[in-house]
């Protein structure tokens, strides 16, 4: 089985955020992908289980299967791209569990069309202030995560959250957020998730599902750059169109192999 190792939402090696892709030659269990994910130990590996013409895809972290990935996803689209199981000419449509998810590769960005996910106003709860130990100007909620949005840029990269009180929130993670103090980039964020086994991620496309609504609302416009300070740092262009998110990224193959178990 075909086993690769990349970077995504980057044009750099050792940025952005690393995951593996798994082509499987046959039907695999729950348990097996788990372990294989485990033994990997990247944020995410992929799994493409192809059935024909149809390509399904399922992501694990090393402690748990998540329902939606958006650098997976990326990952996935470049490795078929790449090895020549798709035409990059033609969209990739991907079979999983939420549904169909749509990938094209647009010069040379891998661009993925993903559903927004909406968030609403929300009282902030005392768990969530006293884990971010900061003062949010803004806090939402949707069916994944919460959004805070807090007043400046050095105040998202200087966050130093307690995890171990994320983890008690009703959740499967927390975004922060704020406008971007540089001409570069609309706006940042940062993306905390013990749930998923993940205490910061990297670079978080599904994220950005609801970060490019909300910022659509706030700065009246739909399209944007977006860069998540995490330690490895990873930029995004986001595209908001009806009910739908364009999320695009780059990536950088780290390593390709064989799997032999």
């Amino acid at each position: 089985m075909k086993l690769s190792s990349f970077n995504t939402f980057t044009e750099k090696a050792f940025k952005g955020n690393p995951a593996a892709v798994c082509l499987l030659s046959e039907e695999k269990a729950r348990n097996w992908m788990q372990n294989v994910a485990k033994e990997i130990n990247l944020p995410v590996t992929a799994f493409i289980n192809r059935n024909n013409n149809e390509y399904h895809l399922r992501w694990f972290t090393p402690s748990t299967e998540i329902p939606i990935c958006g650098h997976g996803t990326l990952a996935s689209s470049f490795f078929l791209w790449k090895n020549g199981y798709v035409e990059k000419e033609k969209t990739i449509n991907f079979y999983t569990k939420n549904g169909i998810l749509k990938s094209r590769f647009v010069d040379e960005w891998v661009q993925l069309e993903f559903p927004s996910i909406l968030e609403e106003k929300s009282i902030a709860p005392d768990l969530l202030i006293e884990a971010l130990g900061v003062e949010p100007t803004y806090v939402g909620k949707n069916q994944l995560d919460y959004l805070v949005e807090v007043k400046s840029e050095a105040i998202i990269r200087d966050l130093k959250p307690r995890i171990d009180l994320i983890a008690q929130l009703p959740a499967r993670g927390v975004i922060v957020t704020s406008h971007s103090s540089s001409n570069e980039y609309d706006f940042v964020s940062r993306f905390f998730s013990p749930a998923q086994g993940l205490n910061e991620d990297y670079v978080t496309g599904s994220a950005h599902c609801c970060l490019g609504p909300y910022w659509k609302g706030k700065l009246q416009k739909s399209e944007f750059t977006a860069y998540q300070a995490s330690d490895r740092g990873g930029i995004l262009k986001v595209k908001v169109i009806d009910d739908k998110v364009l999320l695009s990224g780059k990536v950088v193959t780290v390593f390709e192999g064989d799997l032999t178990i």
